[in-house]
């Protein structure tokens, strides 16, 4: 039976105390929506449809690249009126599966067996088990332990109040029947909304069977209405994060300090200190060793690279064997060949840096191409940038260059040539020679500093 998935996210957050809609605060650096629509796509539907209200432009603008249906809740009367609002575009013989856009750590897996209740015929609910509830709708049951209705927390009466089995609010049923039951919604409730829950009551009526299904890990059909509930979902998202890491092959000194956000792979060994960050697509080889305090977005890490404290390393590939750092920073477009050595203070961007190569101190080499086995010197910078354009460097095969020089691009330093501490240089170094370009020392005779008169 094709699937087709209804993720509601018209909601305003208002508890958030935010201008962002809900939907598109962020976790571990994605939007909450994000998640959902990821989750909704591994179960391959025929369709997703995103009802929209508040924010909604922002909201379509964030996911102008999802391949999704928009559906507008101009007025938010309720799930169940949200719901409705998209039940136009969905065939009868459909089964709908309904999300939410602020639950974003549910799981596929979860969610595979409620499509198949739903695909059989039956209203499919999601439960989970609670010891503290409040705020959730709790699933009522009659002598024989069926699901009789669902009681939302504010209608609730102190007894139903106790009861432990909550209602997380994904659900799934057949399209035909779930639109019949829609159709009898009322709003005689403490909210006058039309709740998405009643609808159990019109399956009831029908005589259709209703499922419950437990959710293994509460966890995953957290909601997050606040910035409490957003950090909480954030630290499970970190410890879920963090543990996949260690079972790969990755020891974390202490995994409470490390911080995932994306999609992180490691090979075998790998060892990361506290307080990384890692961020977007990020790829660490075996044995690779990540210092305290490093950011690390969208990169490759080759294997025994070793990477020392306090380093910035943002859309760069590094090869293997490289040691980065401390305090070094790779900007995008880096890429280091096998055994390159970049030391503390020292920035790269848009550089290509050959097998060997080595910029220890106190360095930047931005649009420059430096070849294997070069040695530069403490200070040096390449001068790429003229105001309006940038201009490339190359350096050849083995050259050394001194400490304090100033490259002007553009310029070509040639193999095995040395260049001179304290040059500066905006022409051509001919290869396997020393240049120098160097102002004449003059001592002034008789000069006085100029001194302060005094108060």
């Amino acid at each position: 039976m094709p699937l087709s998935v209804v993720i509601l996210a018209a909601g305003q957050g208002k508890r958030m105390n935010s201008d962002l809609p809900k939907v598109l605060q962020p976790l571990a650096g994605q939007p909450l929506l994000q998640y959902v629509i990821r989750t909704a796509r591994a179960l391959q539907p025929a369709h997703v449809y995103v009802v929209y209200g508040h924010g909604g432009l922002a909201v379509q603008q964030a996911f102008a690249h999802e391949p999704v249906d928009w559906v507008l809740q101009a007025e938010q009367l309720g799930t169940g009126h949200a719901v409705m609002q998209a039940m136009g575009a969905i065939p009868d013989d459909h089964t709908v599966l309904v999300l939410y856009g602020d639950v974003p750590l549910i799981r596929a897996d979860t969610l595979t067996p409620l499509v198949a209740a739903a695909a059989e015929g039956s209203l499919a609910l999601l439960t989970v088990n609670l010891d503290e509830a409040t705020g959730y709708g709790r699933i009522l049951r009659d002598a024989d332990g069926r699901v009789s209705a669902i009681i939302e927390h504010k209608d609730a009466t102190p007894e139903q109040r106790s009861i432990k089995e909550a209602n997380s609010g994904v659900m799934a049923a057949p399209a035909g029947a779930l639109r019949d039951w829609l159709l009898g919604l009322g709003a005689d409730n403490a909210q006058r909304e039309y709740y998405l829950t009643d609808v159990v009551l019109g399956a009831v009526a029908a005589g259709s069977p209703v499922g419950a299904i437990p959710v293994p890990d509460a966890l995953e059909v957290m909601g997050v209405n606040d910035r409490i509930q957003l950090a909480q979902v954030e630290a499970a998202l970190r410890r879920l994060s963090t543990e996949q890491l260690m079972v790969a092959g990755a020891t974390l000194a202490d995994p409470a300090r490390v911080d995932v956000r994306g999609s992180v792979t490691v090979a075998r060994d790998v060892f990361i200190d506290v307080n990384a960050v890692l961020i977007g697509q990020v790829h660490l080889g075996a044995r690779v060793r990540i210092g305290p305090n490093c950011l690390i977005r969208d990169s490759h890490i080759g294997a025994d690279t070793e990477i020392n404290a306090n380093c910035v390393i943002e859309q760069a590939h590094v090869g293997e064997h490289c040691r980065i750092g401390p305090f070094a920073r790779l900007r995008p477009d880096t890429a280091l060949e096998p055994g390159v050595h970049i030391g503390n203070f020292v920035e790269t961007k848009n550089a290509r840096i050959g097998a060997g190569s080595k910029a220890n101190h106190l360095s930047y080499l931005g649009d420059a191409t430096v070849g294997s086995h070069v040695n530069v010197g403490a200070g040096t910078i390449t001068c790429n940038y003229d105001g309006v354009n940038k201009w490339p460097t190359v350096i050849e095969d083995g050259a050394f260059i001194g400490s304090g020089s100033m490259l002007v691009a553009p310029l070509r330093v040639g193999a095995g040539a040395t260049v001179g501490a304290g040059s500066t240089l905006n022409e051509d170094a001919p290869e396997g020679q020393l240049t120098l370009a160097r102002a004449r020392q003059v001592t002034v005779p008789d000069w006085t500093r100029p001194a302060k008169k005094p108060k």
